[in-house]
């Protein structure tokens, strides 16, 4: 057994030590050519740029390979579509004359719209925080153990998410029909003996809108909540009551803050759908937008100018809430990315920086970056890297 323990040894030392010397023979051939004489720097030189070219920037390119950019045939055969199509469509903005575009600007900034626009404005403000904040509690009672405030949640949801949107703003604009009359007073009785008001004057259309527009987004803001609070690793949970946090600074501190990450993005598409559904609220002839267009074009049968003036106000307000968007969410990734991607504008400046470093640039036909060269090897150095080598090797094979 100890023979063929020390065969091993022998072989491996022996394949180890040939190893060594196969590397070390280029170094000491070096050391050769140095002894027999090293070439001199005109020749490096001449050999180097006999291979190589320099480009506009100064950089060697190796003359012997060719690059071949790859061709993607089918993504410009659907570039050349697309470019089309959108040259197509903006020429026909500018050759139509059916779009009118004085009309537009005549209207565009008229005050009956303006008016329009901030009435919708004040439509989607009130109804989203009224709508998140009660689906905020909503998504907290479908959590709960509570097995009443569970189901209470749970068809509060369906039935906010059965009914359309228009059926529901008409039902609370015609609740007098139901109730004449609303207070406060005994309860299970209809002695409104502390304070009563008769339905529709207490419900106006502006309240109606409201109230159908903030109870319908409640009902989808209440699942965006829970799937964000859910996507809160329960480690981070269990971390903290091991902790001992009481709860309140484990769901304000801790669970909230990470499921915003989830919580952001579909929150915002919700505004921006919210904005665009303030428009079925000329169903009780409140005068937002959609209905004011609806009301001038009606009077002067200028339709579609009319009608673009609601699409470019539109467009406006959620390309702001996109812009909104963007900055929030970067906000909140600040601590699950170890780098934040850059924003618009610092791409912007990073890419004139770019170009105006470049006007420094040395032309193509001037003179060349300086190439620095490491000068022929000594034959001293590679012989002393050849020894220092097979002495390492054989130090530790005899180890």
């Amino acid at each position: 057994m100890s023979r063929i323990l020390a065969r091993r040894s022998e072989t491996t030392l022996t394949d180890a030590a040939a190893d060594v010397d196969a590397a070390a023979a280029p170094a000491l051939d070096a050391a050769g050519a140095g002894a027999a004489g090293p070439a001199t720097t005109t020749e490096a030189d001449a050999a180097a740029d006999a291979s190589t070219t320099v480009d506009s920037t100064g950089r060697h390119i190796d003359a012997g390979l060719r690059v071949v950019p790859v061709r993607h045939w089918g993504r410009w055969a659907v570039s050349a579509i697309v470019a089309f199509v959108i040259l197509q469509f903006v020429w026909s903005l500018a050759s139509n004359p059916q779009w009118q575009w004085d009309v537009f600007a005549e209207y565009f900034f008229a005050p009956s719209v303006i008016n329009g626009l901030w009435l919708t404005l004040a439509l989607t403000v009130v109804s989203g925080a009224v709508g998140f904040v009660l689906g905020a509690v909503l998504a907290v009672f479908r959590l709960s153990k509570s097995a009443l405030l569970n189901a209470a949640a749970w068809w509060y949801i369906w039935f906010f998410r059965s009914v359309p949107l228009v059926v529901q703003i008409l039902v609370w604009y015609n609740l007098g029909y139901l109730y004449p009359t609303l207070g406060l007073g005994t309860p299970f009785t209809t002695d409104f003996w502390l304070v009563e008001f008769p339905t529709t004057t207490l419900i106006s259309a502006f309240a109606a809108a409201t109230i159908g527009l903030s109870l319908h987004q409640a009902a989808y803001s209440a699942e965006i909540i829970r799937a964000g609070i859910l996507s809160v690793d329960q480690g981070q949970l269990e971390a903290a009551g091991a902790l001992g946090l009481p709860r309140r600074i484990r769901f304000f501190r801790i669970t909230l803050p990470q499921a915003a990450r989830a919580i952001v993005p579909n929150a915002f598409n919700e505004i921006i759908g919210l904005v665009k559904g303030t428009s079925v609220v000329f169903i009780v002839a409140l005068p937002e937008l959609f209905y004011t267009v609806q009301v001038i074009y009606n009077r002067n049968q200028r339709v579609i100018p009319l009608l673009l003036v609601a699409v470019v106000w539109y467009a406006l307000i959620t390309t702001v809430l996109s812009i909104a968007q963007y900055y929030v969410e970067r906000r909140f990734a600040r601590g699950a990315l170890r780098e934040l991607p850059p924003t618009p504008v610092q791409r912007a400046k990073a890419w004139i920086r770019t170009q105006w470093e470049r006007l420094g640039d040395a032309p193509a036909d001037g003179p060349s970056a300086p190439r620095v060269d490491a000068g022929p090897a000594t034959a001293a150095e590679p012989a002393t890297s050849a020894d220092a080598a097979l002495a390492t090797t054989r130090t530790g094979g005899a180890a």
